[in-house]
Parts: C-alpha cells; structure tokens; sequence
C-alpha cells in the first residue's frame, strides 16, 4: 500500500480529498500546518494552560501570533479520527515566518504579493515532502483543484475540472521535479461534487464555508497588518498622470495596480491605480484606458517543462481570478521571459505571478517584474 502525507486544513476540499485517496486505497497521512495569526486564548483549554493537541506557537504575541486556526485544526482532526487515518500538527511558524516577511516587504516596496503562491512553492511542496520522505512516504497531496495527467513521458500540470474553482495558477511554481510524486484528487469534480461527496462520508465540514482571507490576516485589512509588522509609514498622496495632486493616502501597502474601489477619494469619473512609488509614497491615478499595457517582463521563470528556448504562442494569466488570455511568450536570458498580448492587458501588477499556459496546460510562470 502506498503512503501519502496529505495537507489538511480543516476544509472540506481537503478533507474530501482524504476520503477520495482512501478509497484508491492509499496508506494515508493527515497533517495540519500550524501557522498565521489567531487568538492566543483560542489554542488554551479553559484553565488557561495550552491545549496539548495545539501548543501556541512560540515567538512574538504582541500581534497575537497563535495556532492557525484552532478551529481548522480541530475540524481536521475530526475528519481524520472520522476516517481513521493517522493524523499530525507540524510546527511550521519558522518557515511560515518567511511568508509573512515576504509579505510585508513587497507591500513596502509597492508590490503586490501572492502568500497563497509562495506558501505553496516553500511549505506545501516544500516542506511538507521533507516530512513525506522522514516518514516513508511516496507522495504527498492537497486539495487544490487541479490535475496531474501524463503527456509527452512527461507529468503534466493542467486546470481542474471546474473551471469556476480551478487553482493550477497557484501550483505554477512547484518545483518541476515534485510533479510525478503530487495527487490531487478534487482536480477531478467540481465542487458541489464533493460538498455531496463529503456528506455521504459523515464528514461534518461538508458544508463548511470556503476561506476567503489571507490565512494570516484574520482581520482581512491586510494594510493595517502591513503597517503594524514593518513599523513604516508609507502614507503619501494621490496624484494623477500628468502630476495633480488630488488627495492624501495613509500607506501604499493599502493598494495595488489595477484597484478602483476603496480609493477615499471622489473625482467626478472612475480612476484607477495605475502606478506605486515605493521612494516618494505616491500612488498614481489614471483612466481605464491608461491602465491597458501591450506586454510584461517576468523574473525567476519556474518551467514545468524543458524551458523553452524560442518565442511561442499560448496564453498568460496574470492574477488568481482573471482568465489566461492569447500572447506571445518570449523567453529572456537570466531566467524570465516577455509577454506581449494579443490585445492589452488590464491591472499589470508587479509581484503578482504571470502564468503561461497552452491550452490547459501549466507550462510555468515568473513574477511581474
């Protein structure tokens, strides 16, 4: 029987997932990543002292540094005693740390990160095969809503079934030699699928609601979290292109390029973040129009493939919840490569991950420089 470490979040993707891999007869393994920001009081039983199946996490509690979610984490343990697998906490805050440090540095630089990304690339393929190997195990899975399929002698990442769902963008920057030893099991359904699935399992988190929030960020204002780690004031003004000054922002870590709603400022027609100068703390603001771009240069190129030597036809995605559309994809020396659109593409944000697909294929991506 095969062995597989599986990430549990407490979800019900996750946790459909276990229940799918069992069936396919699988030696399975749950574990819960401890990490993000909760509580302290939530990871203690009620006399105060720390609850042994969730230690709080050691180093800093001004920002109320706890278990990630103490609920998640108990949810996922209900699953697992549920299908009777084994099931873990691993103490990840030393890895998560860098994370959160990414974070925050690229929203002070005037970027837009993606955590969800690099947690992935760092920790859930990263880590987490550390700790398959450490304990006999072939492979290691999630529940993230994509497929691995063989074509070309090769294992090929492609987009989940439900389009709606898919997250074959966040995987872009695995390293290509983790593919053969990933499962994805969800990749296959969409997701009212296994809601039902889930409940014919006697899986309480069936109809658990999706997270929508940054795991760390709690509170969801991510530039209140930004602010109270960096100890910087970004706060500057709103200016538009041709150097009018029209109002006062408290921080640039508040916005990102291509962001219309939440601006604070009124002015008689819709205007959008079109540029962040991380130096002087200046947002620009500019018309839908002056936001189209013909191309974009990408940095540290992750291929799931032989790299590419010679401009191709496919497309680029440029954010989690935009759609791939048609481009020219040339690849540049030191790793990065240019995109040229077919048409020009809205809300360029550097930091974001630009992925390159043909078809429904995940070629690779690289960051937008």
């Amino acid at each position: 029987m095969k062995r597989v470490v599986l990430a549990m979040s407490g979800g019900v993707d996750s946790s459909a997932a276990a229940h799918l891999l069992l069936q396919q007869g699988f030696d399975v393994v749950g574990v819960f990543m401890r990490h993000g920001e909760e509580s302290v009081e939530s990871c203690q039983l009620p006399d105060g002292t720390p609850n042994p199946l969730l230690p709080i996490l050691q180093g800093r509690t001004d920002h109320k540094q706890g278990c990630c979610s103490a609920t998640d984490a108990m949810d996922a343990r209900r699953v697992a005693d549920k299908l009777g697998i084994p099931f873990y906490a691993l103490d990840l805050q030393a890895d998560f740390s860098r994370i959160v440090d990414y974070f925050v540095d690229e929203y002070t630089h005037g970027r837009t990160p993606n955590p969800c990304v690099q947690c992935n690339n760092w920790i859930k393929f990263g880590r987490l095969f550390d700790y398959a190997d450490s304990v006999d195990a072939e492979f290691v899975a999630t529940g993230h809503y994509a497929q691995l399929v063989e074509r070309d002698g090769q294992t090929a990442l492609i987009r989940g079934v439900d389009e709606a769902k898919d997250q074959s963008y966040v995987l872009a920057g695995i390293d290509r030699k983790f593919l053969p030893r990933m499962l994805l099991p969800v990749g296959k359904f969409v997701k009212p699928e296994i809601r039902e699935l889930a409940g014919m399992a006697g899986l309480k988190v069936a109809n658990k609601r999706d997270s929508q929030e940054i795991c760390f960020v709690t509170s969801g204002k991510h530039g209140e979290f930004v602010r109270s780690r960096s100890g910087a004031t970004t706060a500057g003004n709103f200016v538009t292109t041709d150097g009018r000054v029209v109002g006062q922002h408290p921080g640039i870590e508040n916005f990102t390029i291509g962001q219309r709603k939440g601006l604070g400022i009124a002015l008689g027609e819709p205007h959008f973040v079109l540029h962040i100068d991380p130096e002087t703390h200046a947002v620009v603001l500019g018309s839908k129009e002056e936001l189209q771009q013909p191309s974009l240069t990408a940095t540290e190129a992750n291929w799931l493939m032989d790299p590419p030597n010679l401009p191709f036809t496919g497309s680029a995605q440029i954010r989690y919840n935009s759609g791939a559309v048609p481009a020219t994809i040339t690849p540049l020396a030191e790793d990065g490569f240019r995109v040229d659109f077919l048409e020009p593409a809205s809300g360029i944000a550097p930091g974001q991950l630009c992925v390159v697909y043909q078809q429904d294929r995940v070629l690779g991506g690289g960051w937008i420089a």
